[in-house]
């Protein structure tokens, strides 16, 4: 499974594959015309209240990735795209686009690993 990300500011390549924006806000100074991506995966991106909460503070990550994780855990809309995201990094390459400046430290390094370690498969039993 090949799951990659990108900043959606950066040059798109042949490399990418299907390139899906995994935030919650559309990102400033890009023209829905001009988006270089297939999907817009909104649900999959942290709630709002943990978006905002978070502010993109660095010494926040480590319960910021706790929270976010439940959340991706238990949220039924956010399973299923989880779902959907995977069974396109199964068919060819899949990029995660974000809009966030700290490329070490945002949502979409903890859905990227989220969707490749198996280990987090969450299956509700009915």
């Amino acid at each position: 499974m090949a799951v990659y990300l990108k900043r959606v500011y950066d040059a798109v390549s042949p490399t990418d594959g299907k390139r899906i924006l995994v935030d919650r806000l559309w990102p400033r100074g890009i023209a829905k015309e001009e988006a270089t991506w297939v999907q817009w995966a909104k649900d999959a991106s942290p709630s709002p209240q943990l978006r905002k909460w978070f502010a993109h503070q660095v010494d926040r990550f480590d319960l910021f990735r706790i929270r976010y994780e439940e959340e991706l855990a238990n949220d039924p809309v956010k399973q299923q795209i989880i779902k959907q995201l995977r069974e396109d990094a199964s068919n060819g390459i899949l990029t995660l686009v974000y809009a966030a400046k700290n490329e070490t430290c945002n949502h979409a390094i903890i859905l990227r690993e989220w969707l490749i370690d198996d280990h987090r498969v969450v299956e509700k039993k009915s």
